[in-house]
């Protein structure tokens, strides 16, 4: 009698047989065997007043339901000059998407739907580009050429989204190594989606057009901690300049993994670089696992040219499936089919990625490219079948299939059938290749869903519409003369300082580093201090309290400004700060009225010692000394905040 096949198991097992842990136990061995590489497409919008080649208004956002017409595309393939066709592009058509942009007139034209040849280059993102080129040690173009970029999800309404190279061959100095940078171009940024439901995607374009610049690096990176670390770094770079915007997708990266005898896979649109770890790591693995899904295909198909898929529509009447998910589908008149896999037993509850399973991969695909939305199907190897023994046994004689087959349940529309079945079976033929070249979408877990065909390396081609731009020694040196000073060499000043390393991924993503420097200057405040305010007091009243629309960080030099000048202790800015965060209009004065802070002279202050010392002998429990000084200095300290430093008094509490 055979051995009953346990899904769970061979899950659990597979995970085992990949040598499968988690990022906190992997060391480097780990990566140097799975032969880890990594680069980085660093995006960052630029802080500019207009848009990149037209004149209407860059940073204003709407909210998904303002907006004033809608436009309608359908996105077709066309032969290239080779006569071929793009990859994406026919994944794309075989879609059937209905692409919907919803256009506000205060930030849209008709130079965004393709209507009016571009404007002359905005200067102003041209002049930042360059500082940010010079700043990452890139060499300079002489001349700048526009290209077209193609763009084929829909979300440019053009199809190509219009770029430029400034600078290439450069690099940064992370803390262990230097990373190779390829180029710096400034761009298009590209719409914002609001939706992408069955066959109906739709766009907002109020981001459209707006100046962009992207960071490519080589693959340098080894390990997960290198790609965030090298991340952050441009970002930093980036930021440094006060010329780039911050936010909620003003950066994002986008991360491309491949592990030894893998192929490269872009990581799309990672909006946090705190994912970047989790999600690398877990997308090598993945590559992994495909690795050994293809070795054990190719052992038991010896032609996948001659492997097909065999399918049936199934009725419910004759079949009981207790998913209400399945009978949700019966009850929108979706077709039900079952389509057998030959020789693919064990591959579905194959491992490839935490709480997924190769089944994933398939499903992900009808998603996309069928528009069946999820969920879309069931299987042979679910841990918990919502399919009856009996059941799936008649499947099973339906399909003819044999012991070592494998079989999925799916439904959708009609129209989306022939499409599923298709995705179907060339999703398995994949398998057999090994690792499919593509663009996926991640989550916070850690983990990735299919997202397109990754583009080819010839989707780029020269811009008629746009003269070259020759770029003069002594613009560029002009550029040059104003440049921040490079992030690591800050970074080792503020080691020097002694300002707490905790401090510096907040000091770097804010750029306080210059109000820092400038409140040592001027203020004569040492940057432990305020390099300690910033990355502990104000990262928390940040995160706790509702920002002042006219709050901005120079109020914080203005603060320390007040606080020397009127000879108070600068702890008092802590209590302050969290009044002056909500109300920035509010005088200092007024902000210490409204804490009750009392000017106190610091002779009456410590002339409290000796009494309370007195008190506490009465009241003592511990015969420990610094027992005292704790409660003499908690007694203290509501009337010393702001009157004499708590170090200062200490010492006088000791010393008495």
């Amino acid at each position: 009698m055979k051995n009953k096949f346990d899904a769970l198991s061979n899950y659990n097992e597979s995970k085992k047989a990949i040598g499968y842990v988690s990022r906190k136990e992997a060391t480097q061995e780990t990566y140097n065997n799975l032969g880890f590489m990594s680069g980085l497409e660093v995006h960052q919008q630029l802080l500019t007043g207009k848009k990149l080649f037209c004149n209407c208004p860059a940073g204003i956002y709407q909210k998904a339901e303002q907006y004033d017409a809608e436009v309608i595309r359908h996105m077709r393939p066309t032969l290239s000059e080779l006569g071929e066709y793009d990859g994406t592009a026919l994944m794309e058509f075989k879609t059937k998407k209905e692409i919907v942009y919803r256009v506000k007139n205060e930030t849209t034209c008709t130079y965004e739907v393709d209507d009016t040849p571009p404007f002359h280059i905005n200067m102003e993102a041209l002049n930042i580009s360059i500082e940010i080129s010079l700043l990452s040690k890139l060499n300079i173009v002489g001349e700048v050429h526009v290209t077209r970029k193609q763009y084929l999800d829909g979300s440019i309404p053009t199809g190509f989204q219009r770029t430029a190279i400034i600078g290439v061959e450069g690099e940064i100095d992370l803390k262990n190594k230097k990373v190779r940078l390829i180029q710096l171009s400034v761009e298009e940024d590209s719409c914002r989606e609001v939706s992408d439901i069955g066959h109906r995607r739709i766009y907002r374009t109020d981001r459209l057009g707006m100046p962009l610049i992207e960071t490519v690096t080589y693959p340098d990176m080894v390990n997960p901690d290198e790609v965030k670390e090298a991340c952050d770094y441009i970002r930093f770079l980036n930021r440094s300049t006060g010329k780039v915007r911050t936010g909620i997708g003003a950066g994002r990266e986008d991360v491309n993994v491949s592990c030894k005898g893998g192929r490269r896979v872009e990581i799309k649109g990672v909006a946090h670089t705190k994912w970047i770890p989790e999600l690398t790591h877990n997308e090598c693995f993945r590559q992994w696992a495909l690795l050994r899904v293809k070795k054990l295909l190719n052992e038991k198909i010896k032609d996948a040219n001659k492997w097909h898929v065999a399918s049936k529509e199934i009725d419910l009447h004759f079949f009981g499936f207790p998913c209400d998910y399945v009978k949700n589908a019966s009850e929108q008149s979706y077709k039900i089919h079952a389509v057998n896999l030959p020789e693919f037993k064990g591959i579905l509850s194959h491992f490839t990625q935490p709480g997924k399973m190769f089944a994933n991969e398939i499903s992900d695909r009808l998603k996309v490219i069928a528009c069946i939305e999820k969920p879309n199907m069931t299987h042979s190897e679910e841990f918990e079948s919502c399919i009856a023994k009996d059941d799936l046994d008649k499947i099973k004689t339906l399909l003819k299939s044999e012991d070592n087959d494998a079989q999925i349940i799916f439904w959708g529309p009609e129209s989306d059938i022939k499409t599923a079945l298709e995705t179907i079976e060339e999703r398995c033929k994949m398998a057999m290749e090994g690792i499919p070249n593509e663009t996926r979408k991640s989550f916070i877990d850690g983990t990735t869903i299919f997202e397109r065909v990754l583009p080819g390396a010839d989707r780029m081609y020269p811009d008629t519409d746009t003269a070259p731009i020759p770029l003069e020694d002594s613009h560029i040196n002009k550029l040059r003369e104003n440049l921040p000073n490079d992030v690591i060499e800050r970074y080792n000043q503020l080691k020097k300082w002694d300002v707490p390393v905790d401090t510096y991924t907040y000091i770097f993503k804010k750029n306080l580093y210059p109000l820092i420097e400038k409140i040592n200057t001027e203020l004569k405040i040492s940057p432990k201090i305020s390099g300690t305010f910033f990355g502990h007091n104000f990262k928390y009243i940040e995160g706790h309290y509702q920002k002042g629309r006219e709050f901005n960080e120079n109020l914080i030099y203005e603060l320390f400004k007040f606080l020397k000048n009127n000879n108070l202790d600068l702890q008092l800015a802590k209590n302050m700060l969290p009044v002056i965060y909500e109300h920035p209009k509010m005088d200092f004065d007024s902000v210490l009225t409204t804490i009750n802070f009392k000017k106190i002279k610091k002779e009456d202050i410590v002339s409290k010692i000796p009494f309370l010392k007195n008190k506490f002998s009465e009241i003592r429990i511990s015969p420990k000394e610094e027992v005292a000084t704790h409660w003499i200095m908690g007694e203290l300290r509501p009337t010393a905040l702001g009157n004499i430093s708590f170090t200062e008094l200490r010492k006088t509490v000791e010393a008495n």
